[in-house]
C-alpha cells in the first residue's frame, strides 16, 4: 500500500501533466497554458501549477516530487512496519494467555483442528497450529528474505566488507547465548533445546528500540536490524538441518530442482509473479514432504528477488503512458499506465509493500496466538524459575545476547587494526545487544519442535521472560549512558566508523554553489527544482538552518524534473547564466520564490532586477551555456540515487524523513557531533 507521501506526489505529478498539456481556462490575468504571471518583486504562492491541498494527506514538510519511486535506506519501511507491529505481536500473547488459562480445553482443541487440502490422491493434512508455523511463517522469512537481498543489492551491506562486524555480531550473539544454555542444562535430558536460546526477535527488539528512540543515533537501528537479520538466517538453517527429521532425499532433491527453475526463469527476463508463486509453492510441498522444515523456501525465495532502483527512462515512459490516459481514458491504456508503473519498480519492492503488512500485523500475531499459551496456575511460575529450561533460556538471553554482540564488534575492530568497526559506538553496540536479548518467534518455533510436555511450557516462561529482561536492560543502558560526560557520551553513541558516503560525487568547492564556510564541520547538499513546491517549502528552513546552526554550509544541485515541471530546466540554466555574473544565489532565491512565473520573460526580469547584465544573461539562456552544467548535476543525481526533489545530504549522508527544521537540525548536529570526534 502507498504510502501517504508517495499517494500525494503522484497526484502532484498528475496535476502537472495536465496543466503543461491542457491548461483549463482561466479568469482574465492568466496566460493561456500556465499560471497568472507573476512580476518581478511579487510575491507568489509557491508551487502553484502543482498545489494539492487535500484533506489527509502528508503533512508539510514530508512531501516529495518524484522522478522515480522514492528510493528509502533499505531497512526504512521495514522498521516502520515492524516497531508498529510490536505492540499488536504483543497483544496476541496476551490473549493467548488469557485464552489458555482461562478455557485451556478450547484453545487445545482449536489449535489441533486438522485441516487438510487434497488434490486427487494427493494430499496435505496438518493441523491449526503445523499450518500457522510451517505454512504462514513462510511468508514471514520471505519477507526476511527480501529484506536481507535490499541490503545487499541497495543498503548498508552493498560495500561487502561491512558484512564482516556485523555477521561476527550475529553468530557470536547466537552462539553465547547458546553456551550459557547448554552449562545450565548439562548432562540433562532438556539440553537438546538449546536451539530455543539463540534467536532474537525482530518485532520486540525494533519495539524496544521505538521506546528509546530519542537516545540513540540513527544507525542503532541499522545496526540492531542486520544483526537480527543475520540471527533469523541462521536460525532457520538450525532449524532445517538440526530440528527436522525423516529425511526423504528424491524430495529434497526435487525442492532443489524447482529452485534452479526458478533461477533459470529468472536469468531469462521473466517477470510474472504468479509463475513464481506456483513454483515456489511446488518447493514449499517438495521441503515439507523431505521433512526439512519447509519455511526454509520463504527465506530462498526473498533472497532470490533482487532490489533496484528505477531508471529514468522507465519513470519518464510511466509519464507518457499517464499522459494518454489522460487523453484517452479507455480501459486499454489503464492497463498500459498499470503495468508501465509496476515495471519501474523492483519485484523486491513491490512485493515488500505488499507482504509487510501481512506478516507483522497478522502472520506474526497468529504465530504469537497459536503458540504462547502458558497455563500459570498453582505454582507453575515458581517451578519454572527454578528449572534448568527457563533459567537457560532466560540468562542465555539477557547476559549472552549483550556480551556476544558487544563482545564481537570489540574483538573484530580490534582484531582488524579499527579497519572492521561497527557503525555505532560501543554504547549503542551495548544497547543493541540488550535489545536483541528479546526471543519470541523464532525461539517459540525451535522450542515447540525440541520439546514437550512441562519442558515445553517452562521454555515457554523463559521466553516470555526474556522481553521483559531485554526492556528493563535497555533502560539500563540508555539511563548510564546520559550520565557520562558530554564528548564521552557522543563517542559511546556515534563512534569512529566510516561511513558509507551516498553522494557522488563530493563536495567540490570549486564546482559547486556553497553557502557559509569552506571549513564547515557540516555540509548540506540538497538536490531541487526550482518549480518543486516542496523545495519552496525547504528553503526558508535552510535559511533558517543557516542562520542557527553555526560551521554548517550548504550546497544547491539541480534536478529539474521536466517531465513532471516543464520550466524547471529552462529556470536551472537561468541560475547558471546568473553563477556567470556571481548572481548565483539571488537568482537562485529569486526562482524559488516565484516558482509560479519560470518562463522566460519571467526571468529576464528577474535578471533586470537583481542588476545583471541582460544582454549576456539572455544570450547564456538562448545559446544554452548551462545545460551541460545542469545535465552533471543530474548525472551525480543519478549515481547518488536520488529519487525526487527535495533530497538531502548531511555530510555525504543521504537525510530520510521530513525536511521540517526540527528534522534536519538533529541530523546535522549528529553530524556536526559526529565530525567533531575527527578532530
Amino acid at each position: 500500500m502507498a504510502s501517504p507521501v508517495r499517494r500525494r506526489s503522484l497526484r502532484c505529478r498528475a496535476r502537472s501533466v495536465i496543466t503543461a498539456r491542457r491548461p483549463p481556462a482561466g479568469p482574465p490575468g492568466r496566460r493561456p497554458g500556465g499560471p497568472r504571471r507573476v512580476r518581478p518583486g511579487e510575491r507568489a504562492g509557491r508551487g502553484q501549477n502543482c498545489r494539492v491541498t487535500e484533506p489527509g494527506t502528508s503533512p508539510p514538510y514530508s512531501g516529495q516530487t518524484t522522478d522515480e519511486q522514492e528510493t528509502r535506506t533499505p531497512l526504512r519501511l521495514f522498521l516502520r512496519t515492524e516497531t508498529g507491529g510490536a505492540v499488536v505481536l504483543l497483544a496476541a500473547a496476551v490473549a493467548a494467555l488469557v485464552w489458555i488459562n482461562a478455557a485451556p480445553s478450547s484453545y487445545a482443541t482449536v489449535w489441533h483442528t486438522e485441516l487438510s487440502i487434497r488434490l486427487g490422491a494427493w494430499d496435505v493434512a496438518l493441523d491449526l497450529r503445523e499450518w500457522v508455523n510451517s505454512g504462514l511463517m513462510t511468508l514471514f522469512f520471505f519477507v526476511v528474505g527480501l529484506e536481507t537481498r535490499r541490503e545487499f543489492d541497495m543498503g548498508e551491506l552493498r560495500e561487502r566488507r561491512r558484512v564482516v562486524p556485523l555477521l561476527a555480531a550475529g553468530l557470536s550473539g547466537m552462539l553465547l547465548p547458546v553456551a550459557v544454555f547448554l552449562v545450565i542444562n548439562a548432562g540433562g535430558d532438556s539440553a537438546g533445546g538449546w536451539g530455543a536460546a539463540m534467536s532474537t526477535d525482530t518485532a520486540f527488539a525494533l519495539g524496544i528500540l521505538a521506546l528509546f528512540r530519542s537516545r540513540f543515533p540513527e544507525g542503532l537501528r541499522t545496526f540492531l536490524l542486520t544483526v537480527t537479520v543475520v540471527d533469523d538466517f541462521a536460525a532457520l538453517g538450525v532449524i532445517a538441518f538440526v530440528y527436522s527429521e525423516d529425511f526423504d532425499l528424491l524430495a529434497l532433491l526435487i525442492g532443489f530442482g524447482v529452485f534452479a527453475l526458478i533461477l533459470a526463469l529468472r536469468a531469462a527476463g521473466l517477470r510474472r509473479g504468479a509463475a513464481y508463486a506456483v513454483l515456489g509453492i511446488a518447493a514449499w510441498v517438495a521441503f515439507l514432504e523431505s521433512g526439512v522444515d519447509p519455511i526454509v523456501v520463504g527465506l530462498v525465495m526473498g533472497l532470490l528477488t533482487f532490489a533496484y532502483p528505477a531508471a529514468r527512462g522507465d519513470l519518464e515512459r510511466a509519464t507518457d503512458l499517464f499522459r494518454l490516459f489522460r487523453e484517452q481514458p479507455t480501459a486499454e491504456y489503464e492497463r498500459s499506465v498499470r503495468s508501465g508503473l509496476a515495471s519501474a519498480l523492483s519485484p523486491n519492492d513491490r512485493l515488500q509493500r505488499l507482504f509487510h503488512p501481512w506478516s507483522s500485523y497478522v502472520i506474526v500475531p497468529l504465530f504469537a496466538l497459536a503458540n504462547t499459551g502458558v497455563e500459570l496456575g498453582g505454582d507453575r511460575l515458581g517451578e519454572a524459575f527454578t528449572s534448568p529450561v527457563t533459567l537457560g533460556i532466560l540468562l542465555g538471553f539477557v547476559i549472552g545476547k549483550p556480551l556476544g554482540i558487544a563482545g564481537a564488534s570489540w574483538l573484530t575492530a580490534r582484531l582488524s587494526g579499527g579497519r572492521l568497526r561497527p557503525p555505532v559506538g560501543w554504547g549503542s553496540t551495548l544497547a543493541s545487544g540488550t535489545m536483541a536479548a528479546a526471543g519470541f518467534t523464532v525461539s517459540l518455533l525451535i522450542a515447540t519442535k525440541a520439546l514437550s510436555g512441562t519442558r515445553l511450557e517452562e521454555a515457554k516462561i523463559g521466553i516470555l521472560s526474556s522481553v521483559v529482561g531485554a526492556a528493563a536492560l535497555a533502560w539500563l543502558v540508555s539511563r548510564g549512558l546520559r550520565l557520562l560526560p558530554r564528548r564521552a557520551r557522543v563517542e559511546a553513541l556515534l563512534g569512529r566508523a566510516e561511513l558509507i558516503t551516498d553522494l557522488a560525487p563530493g563536495v567540490d568547492a570549486g564546482r559547486d554553489h556553497v553557502r557559509g564556510p569552506a571549513e564547515a564541520l557540516v555540509t548540506l547538499v540538497e538536490y531541487g527544482d526550482f518549480e518543486c513546491p516542496y523545495c519552496g517549502q525547504a528553503e526558508p528552513v535552510v535559511r533558517r538552518l543557516l542562520a542557527e546552526v553555526g560551521e554548517l554550509r550548504y550546497v544547491w544541485r539541480h534536478l529539474p524534473l521536466h517531465d513532471v515541471h516543464p520550466n524547471a530546466r529552462l529556470a536551472a540554466e537561468a541560475a547558471e547564466a546568473a553563477a556567470e555574473q556571481d548572481a548565483f544565489w539571488r537568482m537562485h532565491d529569486l526562482l524559488l520564490d516565484h516558482q509560479g512565473a519560470l518562463r522566460m520573460p519571467d526571468l529576464i526580469g528577474y535578471a533586470e532586477e537583481i542588476g545583471l547584465d541582460v544582454d549576456r544573461f539572455r544570450d547564456h539562456l538562448q545559446r544554452r551555456r548551462g545545460s551541460t552544467r545542469v545535465a552533471e548535476d543530474i548525472e551525480s543525481a543519478d549515481l547518488s540515487g536520488v529519487s525526487g526533489t527535495p533530497t538531502f545530504f548531511v555530510n555525504g549522508r543521504r537525510h530520510h524523513g521530513s525536511y521540517d527544521i526540527d528534522s534536519l537540525t538533529e541530523a546535522v548536529r549528529a553530524a556536526k557531533a559526529r565530525a567533531g570526534l575527527a578532530r
